[in-house]
């Protein structure tokens, strides 16, 4: 379908709808009231006037058009306006994955998800469970991604989402980096690690006490996908995705409570 950009008809394709305007000067210019009997002679004039708007961008590609009547051709014949649709905010997606994305963000969510501990709210899995890791609860500060690694562990004897490895060590104590980190020839804080740079101590202690360094004792539970992950709350996210295919949004988004606090054997029902 085509649609005159003046009298907003429709067409079966855009050459019936091109014949219709030209028979009938519907070419309009962008900013004023002028319509024009060719498709050229609408372009002139504003290139004359600089009457041309902002390029009007495909709702569903990285296309870019001169007009919104070529914008909505272009989607039309690439069947952009049935792909990938957002009824809600009249806009379109590359893929069902961006927009399974934007479904479950938090444009279309409430923060409905409740951190077990101090009952604040998270729009998904990802979030309470970087809430947990990274020690921000108020009320479990001795919770960390180690602490709760040591928890699943225990209840994922089968190892649905936890790597087999051969030892394993809780690992509870922090690494403090000093002024002797300092790298005069950078100018910045450096880790020892993989010499990366922080302009603040801080910064620094921050980095190597975070997972960055640590080992990947996580993997997907889907059998064709292999992705490790050195935390649970990228794990989460990864699923979240539903870009494997392992497991729906919405199933980890009911179980997550269970992973966090609950008894039972780690699993997705």
């Amino acid at each position: 379908m085509a649609e005159c950009e003046v009298c907003d008809r429709m067409f079966g394709n855009w050459h019936a709808a091109r014949q219709h305007m030209d028979a009938l000067g519907h070419w309009e210019c962008q900013t004023c009231d002028l319509n024009w009997w060719t498709e050229q002679g609408a372009i002139d004039h504003m290139n004359s006037y600089g009457h041309w708007r902002p390029q009007f961008d495909c709702e569903a590609c990285n296309a870019a058009f001169d007009t919104l009547g070529a914008a909505k051709r272009h989607m039309h014949e690439m069947g952009h306006w049935r792909q990938h649709w957002c009824s809600d905010c009249k806009r379109g997606f590359e893929s069902q994955q961006n927009l399974n994305a934007h479904l479950n963000s938090n444009i279309h969510r409430r923060n409905e998800i409740a951190c077990p501990f101090c009952k604040r709210g998270f729009t998904t899995a990802t979030g309470v469970t970087h809430h947990l890791e990274t020690g921000s609860c108020p009320q479990a500060r001795s919770l960390n991604r180690d602490t709760i690694l040591t928890e699943i562990r225990r209840r994922d004897p089968n190892h649905l989402i936890t790597k087999k490895l051969l030892t394993f060590h809780e690992s509870s104590s922090t690494t403090t980096a000093t002024s002797a980190s300092f790298n005069y020839g950078s100018g910045y804080y450096e880790c020892y690690l993989c010499h990366k740079g922080f302009r603040e101590l801080k910064s620094l202690n921050s980095h190597v006490n975070s997972p960055a360094h640590k080992d990947k004792v996580y993997h997907c539970p889907g059998r064709a996908c292999g992705r490790e992950f050195r935390a649970l709350a990228p794990l989460f996210n990864h699923l979240e995705s539903e870009s494997c295919g392992a497991v729906r949004f919405d199933a980890v988004q009911r179980n997550v409570g269970g992973f966090l606090s609950g008894k039972r054997l780690i699993g997705f029902a």
